[in-house]
């Protein structure tokens, strides 16, 4: 693992997303197909909302009328903890254990979303894992950026998910 590295060198920067006008359902369906266990929200503004984990999203779509609420419903009524590209990867580690998730969105100093780190981007890293998915991924042909709904990614090929161990 490289000494003292910041977020910007772990975190995904081309996270799907949703906008928070999205329904519960839409969310629940990029979830699905990207294959991500947690969902950045953006306001139109481009700035983050918050993220909203598989878990809490699956609870919330139990019994609802998924056509009908709202992402910003379940992301205005919490805090979001945030993190900087430039911040140590230490430092992160730390502001996801006391804020108890498994994600923080990276922001810029506007707060536009610029990635996501998530604990499995960590454990990657500290296995020595991290560099090697990164190369195989820049060595696949170049995709289009990800973007903010509208537009559903494509259902995941086999072998798309997980981390590539040569």
């Amino acid at each position: 693992m490289i000494e003292n590295p910041v977020v910007r060198s772990l975190m995904d920067t081309a996270p799907y997303s949703v906008g928070e006008d999205e329904t519960l359902l839409m969310a629940w369906e990029v979830l699905e197909r990207s294959g991500q266990r947690a969902l950045p929200v953006v306001r139109t503004d481009g700035c983050c909302a918050g993220v909203l984990d598989r878990a809490e999203l699956a609870v919330a779509c139990a019994g609802d009328v998924l056509s009908r609420r709202r992402v910003r419903d379940l992301v205005r009524s919490r805090r979001t903890a945030r993190i900087h590209p430039e911040e140590s990867v230490s430092h992160a580690a730390a502001v996801m254990t006391e804020e108890d998730t498994d994600a923080l969105p990276v922001t810029d100093g506007h707060g536009q979303l610029v990635g996501l780190l998530t604990s499995r981007d960590y454990v990657a890293a500290a296995a020595g894992l991290h560099h090697r998915a990164a190369a195989a991924a820049a060595a696949v042909a170049e995709r289009p950026a990800r973007v903010t709904l509208p537009g559903l990614p494509p259902h995941p090929e086999v072998g798309e998910r997980g981390i590539v161990i040569p």
